[in-house]
């Protein structure tokens, strides 16, 4: 069957979840009928087993006799078999029973194949015949069982290898429906598994093992995508679980919707989870969850572009960190290594959740460390920032510290063309060091903490824009300062140290950001919306209904000149907004938008995450707004992707929520004084709107239902065509309700007042002699 998405893996789990993780083989995989597949044991073919006679021909035999069976399952019993290259084909599951080992050959190994692109990677990248198994253009392959793939210190890990000799336990090469569960790989050489252009792969309790010799690099997936490994330890001297594109095959695949997850990784010498070096191709939709690093001699959390790749829509959520040089490092440089010399990538959108670091010095210290212990680095380059929306929410690091006042003064180079976190040397901050960046928060529970006294500022963040700090950070004794802005463009620093003060800040040539966080909702269906886009009805939207195009209607090169959804926001505090929408989006022929803010220039959400119920999704987006009345605007692009509710917030920790819908009370049918109810002007919900008097004292007052006592959100949807402001006392707070730009532009101004058990009076009521503006319903929210 083709699986497409990494839908069918919950589906497969399901299934499977009651089998020991042996029985997780093609059969489980590819959901074969339940009668038993033939089995092909390797020893009717010839092999012996001694461990000393080379049987790869007779394994090669058994995979071609179960291949042609369409799904056979080549049988290794207890024994050792001495192999040269084996050769994979499709539909096959190569089990090694309990006690069975499959070892590398010392010679004899299948000679590297020429390939015309491999200046663009080193040798073990760019050729894969010389591997102890080998399958190209394979699907449904299958490795189970108990046993192991020994390299046997035979599998070179050098980038020249001598002749005859094999340096990859397992290379694969765009191939489909593949699994590796339950089996061990020991000395695996230069890779213990490489897969370059393979989609839809399940690596499930793989364990991979370090040894003095015969081990560099864990697993790499390259090139690929709808990939979950999980439940796994694995454990190497060079990279331990690296995502990276190069150019092996002679073109790139994007890398994305790949989950890590309930894993163990230990990197003796470098990287536990590493983007790159290789980047020629983008990275999107990654997620580890639930990682254990043991040790990382370079990055705990490494991520680099250095070939013009986008990595963007990653995310890191519970963490652990010890042994670890670097705890985080994530850098864009231009190295330029790909056809056609691409210019710097881009790092973007990248989330941190929930990470904690211990015990943060190098597992082994070497000359590829650099040193026993490196700071946090985030870093673009001088002409590309990294970022924007880059979160560090609950990272809690405890760094071994020692570094005197005088470090802080330290300015590191560039380094543009080279990755290693040692090329920066010493930073000048003990917790986080930042450069070249847009869009970074750090917040929401995270504390920079030291081992040994030490003097240097927790976090400097030097050349950028929209920074915001909100963290409990450590103070040295003889520390200046807490926190270093240099050449910042909007920064806000909040939280405390760890003795209870406010956080000493030294800013240099740079600018807070004015105002305070704001975050607003608006419906979709109450904003101005054009034919074909219409107005439907469904329970389970908020307020009852959405936007969605008529079908048929599809506009996927440019947006539409009509067919429009416009919401209208009155933001009191400038600042850089993010966008959510409330979607439904079935389909991947149904799951875009076009999207712009105040008649700027259209931005084409494509890819919105799939459902068919009502969900939130961050849009691509983030729009730098001045105080004052501004539109958010939604052109169909392809018929059946559904628009609810839309949210924008400048608020870093901001999470629109997905709550209860609100209850909507018409101004129409509230109690009303020196008013009266009009329809003239379009756009309002319900019959109509209340026109209040132009008089202090005006007022509309709803009666407000709440079934427990708290706190609720009052949003009034109102529209004022003048330029003056009619402001509202609304439960002794002050609303503003400024200028719309027409009669017929309609706004909403939220508070958040406390409700009572019970019927609650809510009133509206003007303060100024010009009234208050055309009021067209009251949606709460909550409690």
């Amino acid at each position: 069957m083709s699986l497409k998405r990494l839908a069918w893996l919950p589906v497969l789990l399901l299934a499977t979840q009651s089998l020991p993780a042996q029985a997780l083989t093609a059969q489980a995989l590819t959901a074969q009928p339940a009668a038993a597949l033939a089995e092909f044991n390797v020893r009717d073919y010839g092999a012996t087993g001694n461990g000393s006679t080379n049987d790869d021909d007779a394994i090669d035999r058994a995979i071609s006799a179960a291949s042609a069976a369409n799904g056979g399952i080549v049988v290794f019993p207890s024994g050792t078999y001495r192999s040269r290259t084996i050769h994979l084909k499709s539909d096959i599951t190569i089990r090694l029973d309990s006690g069975a080992t499959v070892r590398a050959a010392g010679s004899g190994m299948d000679a590297p194949e020429p390939n015309p692109y491999d200046d663009y990677q080193d040798f073990g990248h760019s050729h894969f015949n010389n591997s102890l198994f080998v399958g190209r253009n394979v699907s449904n392959v299958h490795f189970a069982g108990a046993g192991t793939i020994d390299g046997d210190g035979n599998l070179s890990t050098s980038n020249s290898p001598p002749s005859g000799a094999g340096n990859k336990a397992i290379a694969l090469t765009e191939c489909a429906n593949v699994s590796i569960t339950g089996i061990t790989i020991r000395r695996g050489g230069h890779f213990m598994a490489l897969l370059n252009g393979c989609h839809d792969v399940l690596i499930d309790n793989l364990k991979t093992y370090y040894a003095e010799n015969g081990v560099r690099d864990g697993i790499n997936l390259i090139n690929s995508w709808n990939v979950v490994l999980q439940n796994s330890r694995i454990e190497s001297s060079d990279d331990a679980v690296a995502l990276k594109s190069d150019y092996a095959l002679g073109h790139t695949y994007t890398s994305q919707n790949i989950r890590v997850r309930d894993t163990t990784i230990y990197s003796h010498e470098n990287n536990a989870m590493q983007f790159g070096s290789e980047t020629c191709g983008d990275f999107r939709d990654i997620r580890f969850d639930n990682i254990t690093v043991l040790g990382a001699g370079k990055a705990g959390i490494g991520m680099v572009s250095m070939d013009g790749a986008i990595i963007e829509d990653v995310h890191y959520t519970d963490i652990s960190l010890t042994k670890t040089t670097t705890p985080i490092f994530m850098k864009i440089g231009e190295r330029r290594r790909c056809p056609g010399s691409p210019p710097a990538g881009r790092i973007r959108n990248i989330h941190l959740t929930n990470v904690t670091g211990t015990d943060l010095t190098a597992p082994e210290p070497s000359g590829t460390t650099g040193g026993p212990e490196l700071t946090s680095t985030i870093t673009g380059t001088p002409a590309v920032d990294i970022g924007p929306d880059l979160t560090l929410d609950n990272v809690k690091l405890t760094v071994p510290g020692g570094h005197p006042a005088s470090d802080a003064t330290r300015v590191p180079g560039e380094y543009l063309t080279t990755y290693p976190p040692r090329d920066y040397g010493t930073r000048p901050a003990f917790g986080i060091w930042a450069r070249h960046v847009q869009g970074l928060s750090i917040g929401t529970g995270s504390t920079l903490r030291f081992d040994d006294n030490d003097d240097r500022p927790a976090f400097i963040v030097d050349d950028g824009s929209n920074i915001r700090l909100d963290v409990i950070a450590q103070r040295g004794s003889g520390s200046a300062y807490d926190v270093g802005v240099s050449g910042i463009s909007g920064y806000s620093v909040t939280g405390a140290n760890t003795a209870g003060g406010a956080l000493r800040v030294r800013a240099t040539g740079s600018t807070p950001i004015p105002g305070n966080p704001v975050s607003l909702y608006g419906e979709a269906e109450s904003g101005t919306v054009t034919a074909p886009m219409q107005i439907l009805l469904d329970p389970a939207a908020s307020g009852g209904s959405y936007v969605s195009v008529a079908p048929g209607n599809n506009s996927q090169t440019a947006a539409p000149s009509t067919g429009h959804a416009t919401l209208t926001f009155a933001v009191p505090d400038p600042g850089a907004f993010k966008v959510w929408a409330r979607v439904i989006a079935a389909t991947s022929g149904d799951d875009s938008f076009w999207v712009r803010s105040d008649g700027g220039t259209w931005t084409n959400w494509n890819g919105i995450p799939l459902g068919t119920s009502w969900h939130w999704a961050q849009l691509p987006v983030t729009y730098e707004l001045s105080a004052g009345t501004h539109t958010v605007t939604f052109a169909y692009r392809e018929d059946g992707a559904r628009l609810d509710r839309v949210a924008i917030s400048s608020d870093p920790a901001f999470t629109p929520s997905d709550g209860p819908p609100p209850t909507v009370l018409e101004a129409e049918n509230a109690t009303i004084s020196q008013g009266v109810v009009e329809s003239n002007h379009a756009g309002f919900t319900g019959t109509g709107f209340v026109n209040g008097d132009n008089v202090v004292g005006s007022s509309v007052e709803w009666t407000v239902n709440a079934a427990q006592a708290g706190t609720a959100t009052l949003a009034f949807r109102f529209a004022n065509g003048t330029a003056i402001n009619r402001p509202m006392d609304v439960a002794g707070t002050l609303v503003d309700f400024p200028g719309t730009g027409a009669w017929t532009t309609w706004a909403t101004r939220s508070i958040t007042v406390p409700l009572n058990a019970g019927a609650n009076l809510i009133r509206a009521t003007a303060t100024t002699a010009n009234g208050g503006p055309n009021l067209d319903h009251l949606a709460v929210t909550g409690p």
